[in-house]
């Protein structure tokens, strides 16, 4: 077995998966921003714009949590707790959102931004400990 070997059989630390999710994250959100500020740009509603670019982005964070961050099977399972969490952060980023550009008065793509911020805190810290657990780890036991 090659060192790479070794490596890749290796669970990967929380840093290791936290800077993965970055990665993918960051993908994630220019997806986000980008679908957003089409919309946007097309005259769509900012919560409207908000939730549909965010849509779009759970899709591409998913595939490339499995791919990439988590090392993981896709799965129903793994699905239907991202999916939910996904949910959840979906709350967080529409309501930051549009709290901040229309009660707030902010800049819409910079309200956008810090709506992706608190959603990718709360789906990072899901995602490592529940969804995706690390063998021998925190999160939910198997049965």
């Amino acid at each position: 077995m090659t060192p790479r070997d070794r490596a890749a059989a290796r669970p990967a630390t929380t840093l290791v998966r936290f800077w993965r999710y970055v990665l993918v994250g960051g993908a994630a959100a220019i997806v986000d921003l980008g679908g957003f500020v089409g919309l946007d740009a097309l005259g769509a509603p900012v919560p409207a714009a908000a939730a549909m670019s965010f849509l779009i982005a759970m899709a591409v964070n998913y595939a490339l949590s499995i791919a990439f961050a988590f090392g993981a099977q896709a799965g129903l399972r793994s699905f239907a707790l991202f999916a939910a969490f996904a949910a959840i952060g979906f709350s967080i980023n529409v309501g930051v959102t549009a709290g901040l550009a229309l009660l707030a008065g902010l800049w819409p793509p910079l309200a956008k931004l810090l709506g992706i911020a608190v959603a990718f805190t709360f789906n990072f810290t899901a995602n490592h400990i529940i969804v995706f657990p690390q063998p021998g780890g925190a999160g939910p036991r198997r049965r």
